[in-house]
């Protein structure tokens, strides 16, 4: 008898979208109302579905409407975002969302995630160009030879670095353009695919997950919260260097395992197939790495040394990180002397190979789209606040821990999220006793671990990359998820009673 297996990412994104618009019919619609900074007129914009009303940017305003955030925290522009303003939720008349709507979201999500997707197929078609140069067999015959007797190292280097970007900046979407680069390099070592894409995604998961000065999650909930963002800093320090050692720890051990013995990889029945898609797992060991090889993976490289910097301190977005590996495509290209009509046919082959991913983050953004026009993610927001009342604190922040993991699916953006919940949750630790940055470090995990699973945040995407089902993943990190998942509570616990 076949065993069962899972259909594709994208089927299971459809058919929760399809769940979604259900819930659109049987949970009450609702919302709070909103309120946004125009620094073009230096006033509040206080809005809800019947009106929008502007009000002086003051922190009088702030204080009549219990927002309990300093006015330099709106006017410096960290609050960039409309924020959800206590005490105002409604419930309005239902939305419910039909077969046209379901049908029509995944073509809104395209449109919406557009600078995405357009950042996936630009990559794509770069990935095409280095393939066509060389210069990655090349460069992986080097690191093979290199790395001989040392491979660990490799799993160290690139799930800490990737952390230590997760957790400064929020690497996140941006690792979408590491899979194609560092899964043949595992490859190369005689580990699986799993083992790359853990190093990757999970160096990811953890540093964001801990956030210390990444501005879409950390600094935004402190600021909406109405503390100081480097308040509870030593404790998320701490918890990045524990996690981060479980987590390497357990890439390790497994690593190792497979390395001794491929049966034991839980992808082994999909290996040969990976290895072809990659065709880098037989690296020619005889590829000689050249000058002008050399110099393609030094610009190469530049372009996502480029792309840390512009994110991390000139406000880079999708469109600057675009442009950064278009204009590193061509200039591989001058480099490469590769004819302009090889070139456009092997850039737009590598591009047509992450379409697939490309409409995946697409679908996900569609089923967001989905809750919004639904009106029911407020709705599960409010109830959710509402249920804490009477809890000690040791259960209310552990309490806090699973409503962030659970919110986390119908919004998996970690600066939305901060804002549509924080003017809500945060004052909930002033009625038990515990400091607002308890909540800032519930969100942080809650949504951390829960985005290691979570079918609407990138793992389907990073999973489609490496062409590994989702049920090898959950199988592969069901342990580790738990160990951190109890790793975390005991934190919380601890810090609310000894801190």
């Amino acid at each position: 008898m076949n065993k069962l297996k899972l259909p594709t990412a994208h089927t299971i994104l459809i058919f929760i979208a399809a769940m979604v618009a259900v819930l659109t019919w049987l949970i009450p619609a609702g919302k709070y109302d909103t309120l946004i900074y125009q620094s073009q007129t230096h006033t509040f914009v206080k809005s809800n579905l019947a009106q929008s009303i502007e009000l002086p940017a003051t922190q009088k305003t702030l204080e009549e409407l219990q927002i309990k955030i300093p006015i330099e925290k709106f006017l410096s522009g960290d609050i960039y975002k409309p924020i959800a303003i206590p005490n105002t939720y409604k419930e309005l008349e239902a939305r419910p969302q039909g077969i046209g709507a379901l049908a029509k979201s995944p073509i809104k999500g395209i449109v919406a995630s557009s600078d995405i997707i357009f950042l996936i197929l630009i990559i794509g078609g770069l990935i095409g160009i280095m393939n066509l140069s060389g210069a990655f067999d090349a460069g992986i015959a080097y690191l093979s030879v290199s790395l001989k007797g040392r491979e660990y190292m490799l799993i160290i280097l690139v799930t800490s670095l990737i952390a230590a970007g997760g957790t400064t900046f929020g690497l996140g979407e941006e690792t979408m353009a590491f899979y194609p680069i560092l899964i043949p390099v595992f490859l190369a070592a005689k580990y699986d695919a799993m083992v790359g894409l853990a190093c990757i995604f999970l160096g990811s998961g953890i540093g964001t997950m801990c956030s210390t000065t990444n501005p879409f999650s950390t600094i935004i909930a402190s600021d909406t919260a109405g503390i100081n963002w480097t308040t509870g800093l030593d404790n998320r320090l701490i918890m990045l260097v524990i996690c981060l050692l479980i987590t390497i720890l357990y890439i390790l051990r497994y690593a190792k395992r497979v390395k001794d013995d491929p049966s034991k990889s839980i992808i082994s029945d999909q290996q040969e197939m990976i290895n072809s898609q990659f065709e880098r797992n037989s690296v020619n060991s005889t590829a000689k790495l050249n000058p002008k090889l050399g110099l393609i993976l030094i610009v190469f490289s530049l372009c996502f040394l480029l792309m840390i910097i512009g994110v991390s301190f000139l406000d880079w977005w999708f469109v600057e990180m675009t442009s950064t590996f278009l204009v590193g495509a061509i200039v591989i290209g001058f480099i490469a002397r590769v004819k302009e009509t090889v070139f456009v046919e092997a850039f737009t082959s590598g591009a047509s190979t992450l379409l697939g991913v490309a409409f995946l983050v697409g679908i996900a953004r569609g089923i967001t789209i989905l809750m919004d026009e639904g009106l029911i993610s407020d709705t599960i927001l409010f109830h959710a606040s509402n249920v804490t009342a009477g809890m000690n604190k040791g259960i209310f922040t552990n309490f806090m821990l699973l409503v962030y993991g659970g919110l986390s699916f119908f919004m998996p953006s970690s600066s939305g999220m901060a804002v549509l919940t924080m003017p809500i949750m945060a004052p909930l630790a002033d009625s038990v006793s515990i400091g607002r940055e308890t909540i800032v470090d519930a969100y942080l995990l809650g949504m951390g671990l829960f985005n290691l699973i979570n079918p609407t945040s990138l793992i389907l995407p990073a999973l489609a990359m490496v062409h590994i089902g989702f049920d090898k993943w959950i199988k592969f990190i069901s342990p580790l998820l738990l160990i951190l998942l109890i790793t975390s509570m005991v934190f919380l616990t601890l810090s609310v009673y000894f801190v």
